[in-house]
């Protein structure tokens, strides 16, 4: 590991949602670093998922509870007395939260007001980053950049309860985490951070346009089905932003208040289509097809891309990956898995290597 990540050896820290996508990425990162890392989770939601598939229920604790539920969760933070908490726990599909609206806004917006509240009461948390979205502004559909000063909004309930959640946090900062404002003892230093249509090997969620293109091209040998075409959107591979993240909590823990907020982490890439990725999915795999399906019963944003020059100037972040090679590396990962391959070395091969990578974008496998 190099030294940015081996600040966490021997950090206590706690992750919620571990056993999804990025919180198991997260996880394994943490565990080649030395943290010593508790989880806060509902099980994985798909079979196979990465959680299991990599062996982190074998080498991490995880608590199985609904974050929707106060007590439980403070009983763990004050039981388990994190000083680094991340809080990923949510339920992630713009598609499910036309299903499952109230589920989807209890979720991410209590969940969030509850894990801030047990943060407050319990005061053992010197950082705390917590997971929304880039889904988190009022879309207006134009082909700029947005930056973390722009209005919040959400068209789908899924984009509208992590705008929420946004609010809640700002509101627990500016009331019980600011310092500066009240001269509180309360030294807890809290970020948001916002990224999304992460990409990269063990994502096999419902609705997401990776996981569809392996289940048909690997498992099932029969073309893609894709809805929305022509909509395009920030790709990047999964431990692009979650360095960010891991950034923000290393430069909250060390008392750094510049780094309180909210912020973006997005691909150097312009975006590309949902048709582009799969006709680039399709020739690096070495076969496949597509077809086309509209589906415009579930309102699904055009255009989205985020500034991520907040990021860059002040924490010093860059990603590291290309469109192109993003999609190598994750099309890598499922290749060995499907061949039967050692997954658990390979992911931590891959987490190696993305270590030391210089900054600049890499553009191959």
């Amino acid at each position: 590991m190099n030294s940015f990540l081996s600040f966490f050896k021997g950090k206590r820290m706690l992750i919620t949602g571990n056993t999804g996508f990025k919180g198991s990425w997260l996880s394994q990162m943490l565990l080649l670093a030395g943290a010593n890392i508790v989880g806060y989770s509902l099980p994985p939601d798909s079979i196979p998922n990465m959680f299991n598939v990599v062996g982190l229920d074998k080498r991490m604790k995880t608590y199985f509870a609904d974050i929707r539920n106060y007590d439980t969760f403070q009983n763990v933070l004050r039981k388990e007395s994190p000083e680094i908490l991340i809080h990923m726990a949510a339920q992630p599909l713009v598609r499910r939260s036309y299903d499952e609206p109230l589920y989807t806004y209890e979720t991410n917006v209590v969940g969030t007001a509850n894990v801030l509240q047990a943060m407050k009461s319990v005061g053992c948390v010197k950082s705390a980053v917590l997971i929304t979205t880039d889904k988190v502004y009022e879309n207006l559909c134009v082909k700029r950049s947005y930056t973390e000063t722009d209005r919040l909004g959400g068209y789908d309930p899924y984009s509208a309860s992590k705008a929420c959640a946004e609010l809640v946090i700002q509101s627990y900062i500016r009331s019980f985490f600011n310092t500066d404002k009240y001269g509180e003892s309360h030294s807890t230093l809290v970020a948001s951070a916002r990224a999304g249509n992460v990409i990269g090997g063990g994502d096999w969620s419902e609705d997401r346009l990776i996981p569809d293109i392996i289940r048909s091209t690997m498992e099932k040998m029969e073309p893609v089905t894709i809805r929305n075409p022509d909509a395009t959107r920030p790709w990047q591979h999964v431990m692009d932003p979650l360095t960010g993240y891991l950034l923000l909590a290393k430069g909250l823990h060390e008392g750094n208040k510049r780094f309180v907020g909210a912020w973006n982490f997005a691909p150097d890439e312009k975006d590309i289509s949902v048709k582009e990725i799969v006709e680039k999915a399709i020739k690096i795999i070495g076969y496949g097809g597509y077809n086309i399906e509209a589906d415009n019963t579930k309102h699904e944003m055009r255009y989205l891309h985020l500034s991520a020059e907040k990021a860059k100037k002040q924490l010093k972040w860059r990603p590291k990956f290309t469109n192109d090679s993003a999609l190598e590396w994750t099309f890598e990962w499922y290749r060995q898995y499907y061949k039967k391959g050692e997954i658990e070395k390979i992911t931590a091969d891959q987490i190696s290597r993305y270590a030391s990578l210089s900054d600049k974008p890499e553009n191959g496998g």
